[in-house]
C-alpha cells in the first residue's frame, strides 16, 4: 500500500472520530481540528485530506443526510453515532471527490465499519452506499461495466 494512500485511511479514521465527538458535543470545525490534530497518530495523516473531509462532511451535513435518507431502512437518528459518521463520510466522497474511485469509497466505508461500528454494520453501510452510488456515479458505473 502507498504511503498516500495509508495517509488517506488513517485520515478517514481521524474524521470518524471527529464525528462521533460532533454528534455527541455539536463542538464546532475549529473545536474539531483541534481535537484532531492533537491525537498521537495526526502527523502520518494526510492532513489536507483529513480537512476537506471534515470541513466539506460538516459543511454538507443535511443534504447529505438527505441523500442517506432515500436509502436507509430507519430514521436516522436511529443510527448509531459511528454508523452515521460512516455513511456521511462515504456519501461525501462518492458525492463530492470523485477523483476517488466510487469502489474505493464504498470498500474505505465498509473497512470503518468493521473496524468501528456493529457486529453486522458493515454490511448495512456497504448496501446504503451501493444504493447512493448508483444515483450519483451512474456514469462511472455504467463505464465500469462496459469495460
Amino acid at each position: 500500500m502507498s504511503k498516500k494512500r495509508g495517509n488517506r485511511k488513517l485520515s478517514r479514521e481521524l474524521a470518524l472520530r471527529a464525528l462521533y465527538q460532533w454528534r455527541l458535543t455539536g463542538d464546532d470545525l475549529a473545536r474539531l481540528l483541534v481535537q484532531v490534530e492533537e491525537a498521537e497518530e495526526y502527523p502520518d495523516a494526510n492532513a489536507g485530506f483529513l480537512k476537506k473531509l471534515l470541513e466539506g462532511v460538516l459543511a454538507e451535513a443535511a443534504a447529505l443526510d438527505l441523500a442517506l435518507a432515500r436509502h436507509i431502512d430507519r430514521p436516522l437518528e436511529q443510527l448509531s453515532p459511528i454508523e452515521h459518521g460512516i455513511l456521511l463520510i462515504g456519501a461525501y466522497e462518492l458525492t463530492h471527490s470523485l477523483d476517488v474511485p466510487y469502489k474505493v469509497a464504498i470498500n474505505e466505508a465498509v473497512n470503518l465499519a468493521k473496524a468501528y461500528g456493529g457486529t453486522d454494520g458493515h454490511k448495512y453501510v456497504n448496501g446504503v452506499l451501493d444504493k447512493l452510488a448508483r444515483e450519483v456515479r451512474q456514469v462511472e458505473i455504467g463505464a465500469a461495466g462496459r469495460s
